[in-house]
């Protein structure tokens, strides 16, 4: 798979775009936001400005992943990211990760930004396969990735300890016959 054609895919409250340099700021306030930390990075991460700067400049230039801006279609401002990678060629998967600040929760924004990404993962790089890990308490993104249509496949229990508690993870997965189906009743 060759990641390298990054596409601007447009919903009615999003549009996802390639990164530019100028979105690293904005993707640092992100993802130093609390919730953002809390799900996202294991305790003790050293996050970097200097380092995040470097890593969304050259989000566009990467042939082996599809990382995209998640912007807010009214105001034009970036509120997160999607990425599809790690390319498995033999099954023609691959796995899916979010994260949304706060200013773009609560507005139905993730949701539309994965229904765009997944349905550009199944419809137009030919995916049969994406997955996904949540933790477990993680509740809101859970709710968001079955409404989207990720099935439960299983659970790793107890592999993190987050904030003072141990924590699950959950692995999802949607094939591309499950995303055909939903997206044919939703027309």
């Amino acid at each position: 798979m060759d990641f390298s054609t990054k596409p601007v895919l447009t919903g009615t409250r999003t549009i996802l775009r390639p990164f530019t340099a100028a979105d690293a700021d904005t993707m640092w306030e992100i993802i130093g936001d609390p919730e953002v930390v809390r799900f996202t990075y294991e305790p003790g991460t050293d996050l970097d400005l200097e380092r995040t700067r470097s890593w969304y400049a050259t989000r566009a230039e990467q042939d082996d992943r599809l990382d995209l801006a998640v912007t807010d279609r009214t105001s034009g401002e970036v509120v997160g990211e999607v990425v599809l990678n790690e390319w498995d060629p033999r099954t023609r998967s691959c796995t899916f990760r979010t994260l949304i600040g706060p200013r773009g929760r609560g507005r139905g924004l993730g949701t539309e930004a994965m229904r765009l990404i997944v349905g550009h993962g199944f419809e137009r790089l030919g995916l049969h396969r994406i997955e996904l890990v949540a933790y477990g308490h993680n509740l809101r993104a859970l709710h968001v990735y079955e409404k989207v249509g990720f099935t439960v496949e299983g659970v790793r229990r107890e592999v993190a300890l987050r904030d003072g508690a141990w924590t699950d993870e959950v692995i999802m997965a949607m094939l591309d016959r499950e995303w055909a189906a939903l997206s044919a009743t939703a027309r």
